[in-house]
């Protein structure tokens, strides 16, 4: 099993918590989290082989025309507006070597100084977090080629390739020393640098290794030129500058972050990898932090061990930073504070907080309790998931869905052997396809809930990624109050002809694969808002209109299946006239939504028809209703008749007035919650 990222802070997710604004958070010790930020250097070659244009061209890949310098910097560019958006504390900066202008910090282009500490090297964009400006300016290199012809002019003589690595170390040193992934991307076409001098490759293999002691990960992206019949060969010098991430060399790092690839060593074309990095979704991704640290896992008497809990799944939303307003004389935003206070409302006088107590309703009084009595309430003891049985995964039904599941891994910080014991258990589970039934309280006073145990198989793609982590779901039960009325129904099955022409549809509708894929449909009103937002903040044309993958296309599925669905529609007339003329009744919807058989009625029969409307308005108020009334204290909506009317049928005690008749209700409700 991987291991999985930890939380640098307490999370603030109520994921689970319902409604437990008050209660008291357990200490949580931050010692063993890590900072999960990324910090991406681009280090793109800028010699004449790299700025050639290529010989043959796609008019319909205007791509396919850039140089590879300038091809480069467009993905960069592209990569950085993402960034800004999914990974807002994230760092991104651009290294130029092999130019004729040098400049290391700003204001070295003036002094000269850049080209005396790494000569041939162009910081163009620091290692920083993105930035309006910094997004404007490369924009404005990719976009505008005399100021690329400006810039990207190659030196007449070789650039060392070990004071490049010592420039990026220097960088990385300077700029993200605590981050916990650091890569440098390396895009060159030239597979054989220093070719006479043995020295100079054995410096820069040198100055790789301590980038590699560093904890920095070099990613090769290498560009070949088949119209030039040059093919990038890695083992004439990248492979000691390279260190490899497999299995082989478990010492080099890895990189955390799953959204860049490493550069494969068949790869022929670098810049189809670069342009592989970049992905049409925009949406700012969840911190991966731990949601519960450290749970107890009761297997049996006297056997625990520790689990971590996280959310693989989320809503992504839209997230406000803060809040700002306009002074009248001046046009720059400014922060506003909120604040709020509490009033009386008969004298309107400021309630301090140690006045206040929590309320709540029963028989028509206000019961209140002190924060110290809450607690006592809510305390069902300490964060536990204990195991109380197991039961065939088949019994578990499907309406059985309160709330999202938790993914829980395990943790040999508290109890050592935890790992063992939980493979143990997970492939015995699976195996079996069994689940466990467990008393599960998250978080100290959090509500306790029974909670179904399911084992989750792994799950790889094609191309050997893991898409969902092997584990064990903890998936909330519903309890006998958490379950609805359901509305009558009257339905009428579908005969054999008429689903088996159905069943052609749905056979040429399926998915590629039968399998619904979320990574290709992004949320289309999330895009829409963020592409806005970037047009705003970078001073670009606003969209006209939004980028839907989720739309239906019609042309397709007209193509496919639209003669069976005419078909399908001609059988359902068919088969609704036989079965008319077979049972001489017809569907009626109510006023709840359900269907209701009656006797079909001749057209001529006015006056019966008028009676029966009369008859289904004299059946008084539904159960629903007067339940919906209760919840929404909104039962003096109702008349008097009405009230009297739904008591009698419940047994109730009718005499009084309208009060009376309403407590009457009110009392009903709270001591019998069993209304059917």
């Amino acid at each position: 099993m991987t291991s999985l990222p930890y939380r640098d802070k307490p999370s603030d997710s109520n994921h689970g918590r319902g409604d437990e604004d008050d209660e008291e958070e357990e200490e949580v010790d931050a010692t063993s989290y890590k900072h999960d930020k990324d910090a991406v250097l681009f280090a793109i070659d800028v010699s004449e082989s790299m700025l050639t244009k290529p010989a043959e061209t796609d008019e319909k890949k205007p791509d396919a025309s850039l140089s590879p310098t300038v091809a480069a910097l467009k993905c960069a560019y592209a990569l950085m507006q993402q960034r800004i958006i999914s990974n807002p504390n994230d760092m991104m900066g651009i290294l130029l070597f092999g130019t004729e202008k040098s400049r290391f910090q700003d204001g070295d282009a003036e002094t000269g100084r850049g080209g005396l500490q790494y000569p041939h090297c162009y910081l163009l964009t620091d290692l920083d977090v993105p930035a309006a400006a910094d997004v404007k300016q490369l924009r404005t290199l990719v976009e505008d080629e005399e100021e690329a012809a400006n810039l990207l002019v190659a030196s007449k003589e070789e650039v060392s390739m070990a004071n490049m690595l010592f420039c990026a170390n220097q960088i990385f040193t300077t700029k993200a020393p605590n981050f916990s992934s650091r890569r440098l991307f390396l895009v060159t076409d030239n597979d054989y640098p220093h070719t006479s001098s043995r020295d100079a490759r054995n410096s820069a293999a040198v100055r790789a290794k301590d980038l590699y002691d560093l904890g920095v990960t070099i990613e090769l992206f290498p560009i070949s030129h088949p119209d030039r019949g040059y093919t990038f060969d890695r083992s004439k010098f990248y492979n000691d500058i390279v260190y490899s991430a497999t299995p082989s060399d478990p010492d080099a790092p890895a990189p955390l972050a799953a959204d860049i690839k490493p550069a494969s060593s068949t790869a022929r074309d670098g810049i189809s990898l670069l342009q592989s990095l970049l992905s049409s979704v925009a949406s700012r991704s969840a911190p991966r932090r731990a949601l519960i640290s450290n749970l107890p896992f009761e297997i049996g008497p006297g056997l625990k061990i520790s689990v971590k809990c996280f959310i693989l799944l989320k809503r992504q939303e839209p997230k406000r930073t803060t809040y700002v307003y306009l002074p009248p004389d001046s046009d720059k935003a400014q922060i506003a504070v909120g604040s709020s206070t509490l009033v009386a409302d008969d004298t309107a006088r400021s309630v301090e907080k140690t006045e206040v107590r929590t309320a709540y309703k029963f028989g028509g009084e206000t019961i209140s309790f002190t924060e110290e009595e809450i607690a006592k309430i809510k305390n069902f003891g300490d964060p536990v998931l204990r195991v109380i049985g197991f039961k065939p995964l088949s019994m578990l039904p499907v309406w059985a869905n309160l709330q999202p599941a938790t993914y829980c891994y395990p943790s040999e910080d508290e109890f050592v052997g935890s790992t063992r014991v939980f493979s143990a258990l997970h492939q015995k589970l699976l195996k079996d396809q069994k689940m466990g039934l467990a008393w599960f309280i998250a978080r100290k006073n959090a509500r306790p809930t029974l909670a179904a145990i399911i084992p989750g198989a792994e799950s790889r793609n094609e191309e050997g990624e893991q898409e969902v982590p092997p584990g064990l779901w903890i998936k909330p039960l519903p309890f006998a109050d958490d379950i609805r009325q359901a509305p009558e129904t009257n339905l009428v099955p579908a005969p054999d002809t008429l689903t088996d022409a159905m069943r052609v549809i749905v056979q040429q509708l399926q998915l590629p694969k039968a399998i619904y894929d979320p990574r290709k449909y992004p949320n289309p009103s999330l895009q829409w808002f963020y592409r806005i937002l970037q047009a705003l903040a970078l001073e670009e044309d606003l969209p006209e209109k939004a980028e839907d993958k989720t739309l239906p296309r019609w042309k397709q599925i007209h193509k496919r299946a639209g003669p069976y669905v005419v078909e399908w529609g001609s059988v359902l007339d068919e088969q609704y006239l036989v079965w008319q003329r077979d049972n001489d009744k017809q569907i009626k919807p109510q006023v709840n939504g359900a269907a209701k058989r009656t006797k079909a009625e001749p057209a001529s029969a006015g006056a019966k028809a008028k009676k029966v409307k009369k008859e289904d308005d004299e059946d008084g108020v539904t159960d629903a209703e007067m339940r919906d009334a209760y919840t929404k204290d909104a039962l003096i909506q109702f008349k008097v008749v009405d009230l009297k009317g739904w008591l009698q049928g419940k047994g109730q005690k009718t005499m009084g007035k309208k009060k009376d008749l309403m407590d009457a209700v009110i009392a009903f409700f709270e001591t019998k919650m069993d209304v059917t």
